[in-house]
């Protein structure tokens, strides 16, 4: 892709939207789509150019929203289907991209489709689900588990059957072997496309398929009692099943009947299983979501085994894409500290790829301790007391120092950090110094020079605590050095041929520096040097 032309999903950067918690507009102390359009001046000004929506279709929130009742309307807590025609209407006159979330692998209990199945067995909807007649002493037909604890089997009384659900009992799973299934998903699809979504992130989609022959999972040898439940078992026979793939390439064909559009899956594989979701020939999804940083033993020369890792693995013109956060995972400044913070921010905005953004993450948002009475994830009601909670990260965005963090003028679906008051979007962006700048800054490089968007990634030998790397298109060159550590680096790591200066420092206090030969960094600094174009790196 290096020189060449580039799709906006390659050269933009995605910013990931937690409807509920992004802003209130009616009152309710939970966000809605009208509360996002309130706020779209603030994310041109950070610089992104899409978000991505997690769902706001409608659904009885068992899994807020991973439930759907109706694909092609908005539940009424976010508003209405108009509201979310506004939205991208209003997104699109911005410039900014709107993806939608497509949540294919199950459905709510209480959609039509599944109430129509579970109806009875002669029903034309039954096959649009996974049912099973009992094992012969009348428990579920095989040992399956859900990803929220406990058995993946529901006994359906009215039809003595068993019915498989991947998540919750409330979410069924859809059977994507039978032809209706997808026919009525591509329909789906092509329902939000016409209405102008620029394209979907797939949820759980290497769930897609299941063994036809319903045999057990395999024993985990490596399970820890303690753990999750789900982990006692390899799901070799309930996930990322060869047959996925051609599922994935009817949605592409979907995508592709619209220009332009983009089709993201999520994906929590190895890299090189990750990897085959591109698909032969680039028919899968256009890129799959690469999660290994939300993990990662946050040490340089992790970091750099791991990046060099998923470069290798990539197919050919297979396009990367890195990801610090998400509603599913502890916030980034909680897990690595708010010094570091910053390193992650110029990583991120600096590697070969797309770059997503979590909301809340320029500000450094941190993890939010939940009490046991304020709860709500599903998944920490079903397997309590070992902290697999999602709350902490979903709490409402901190736009200034007012009630509520100026989320709502009442009291939020999930409590603001303590210190919205002193850390909120108003302060930093009053403070060139906050990792807000520092955000919309690398943002700015990004779009300046296009070497950090479409250019060549070339690791550099570093050792210790520093993780070096250029990046580089014709004549520009960009060399990232990044100490991913406490105590000061400094030494002729780079090589007495070198000349340059100082694009950005993420101190914001050297930039103009020359630089000739060496570098001191400080620690937890980062640099983002501009090399000469005569200079060889």
């Amino acid at each position: 892709m290096a020189g060449g032309s580039a799709n906006w999903w390659q050269t933009g950067i995605i910013y990931q939207v937690y409807p509920r918690s992004f802003q209130d507009s009616n009152h309710d102390g939970v966000g809605d789509l009208r509360g996002i359009i309130q706020r779209l001046p603030y994310l041109v000004e950070l610089g992104i150019d899409a978000i991505w929506l997690s769902p706001i279709f409608k659904s009885p929130m068992a899994d807020f929203g991973y439930d759907i009742a109706d694909y092609t309307d908005v539940d009424p807590l976010f508003g209405s289907l108009e509201d979310l025609d506004d939205l991208i209407t209003e997104a699109h006159r911005y410039q900014l991209k709107v993806i939608l979330d497509l949540v294919p692998n199950h459905t709510s209990d209480q959609h039509p489709w599944f109430v129509e199945s579970r109806a009875s067995r002669d029903n034309p909807k039954r096959e649009w689900f996974i049912w099973r007649e009992p094992a012969a002493d009348g428990k579920p037909p095989n040992n399956w588990l859900s990803e929220f604890g406990g058995s993946g089997w529901e006994f359906d009384s009215n039809t003595n059957q068993y019915y498989y659900h991947t998540f919750l009992s409330a979410q069924p799973d859809l059977n994507w072997r039978n032809p209706a299934v997808r026919n009525a998903i591509h329909e789906v699809m092509r329902f939000w496309l016409r209405r102008g979504a620029d394209g979907f992130r797939v949820d759980a989609v290497w769930y897609l398929i299941k063994d036809d022959q319903f045999r057990d999972n395999p024993l985990n040898p490596d399970f820890c009692p303690g753990g999750l439940p789900r982990d006692a078992l390899i799901p070799f026979y309930t996930a990322d099943l060869p047959e996925v793939h051609d599922a994935i390439s009817g949605m592409r064909r979907v995508i592709d009947e619209f220009p332009n559009r983009v089709l993201l899956g999520e994906i929590y594989l190895p890299i090189e299983r990750l990897v085959a979701y591109y698909g032969r020939d680039l028919e899968g999804v256009h890129f799959p979501y690469n999660f290994a940083l939300l993990t990662a033993e946050w040490k340089a020369r992790s970091l750099a085994g791991l990046i060099d890792n998923y470069e290798a693995a990539l197919p050919a013109a297979g396009w990367p894409n890195w990801v610090l956060g998400n509603h599913d995972r502890p916030r980034l400044a909680s897990r690595i500290g708010l010094d570091q913070a910053r390193i992650a921010a110029m990583l991120l905005m600096t590697l070969r790829g797309t770059p997503t953004l979590y909301y809340g993450d320029e500000i450094g948002m941190q993890q939010v301790p939940i009490m046991p009475d304020q709860v709500r994830d599903p998944f920490e009601k079903n397997v309590p007391g070992i902290g697999i909670g999602r709350d902490g990260c979903r709490p409402p965005m901190q736009w200034d120092g007012s009630k509520s963090a100026g989320f709502s003028d009442v009291d939020p679906w999930l409590p603001v950090a303590d210190n919205y008051q002193s850390e909120n979007v108003v302060t930093f962006q009053e403070d060139k110094r906050s990792l807000y700048w520092l955000y919309r800054r690398l943002i700015e490089f990004r779009r300046k020079y296009a070497a950090l968007t479409v250019g060549s990634y070339k690791p550099l030998v570093a050792r210790g605590n520093l993780l070096l790397f250029c990046r580089e298109l014709r004549d520009e060159r960009m060399l990232i050095a990044l100490n991913v550590g406490p105590e000061p680096i400094s030494g002729p790591f780079l090589g007495s041929e070198l000349s340059g200066h100082v694009l950005l420092s993420s101190f914001a206090d050297r930039e103009g520096e020359k630089v000739r030969g060496n570098i001191d960094l400080r620690g937890n600094e980062g640099l983002l040097v501009m090399v000469n174009p005569s200079d060889a790196v």
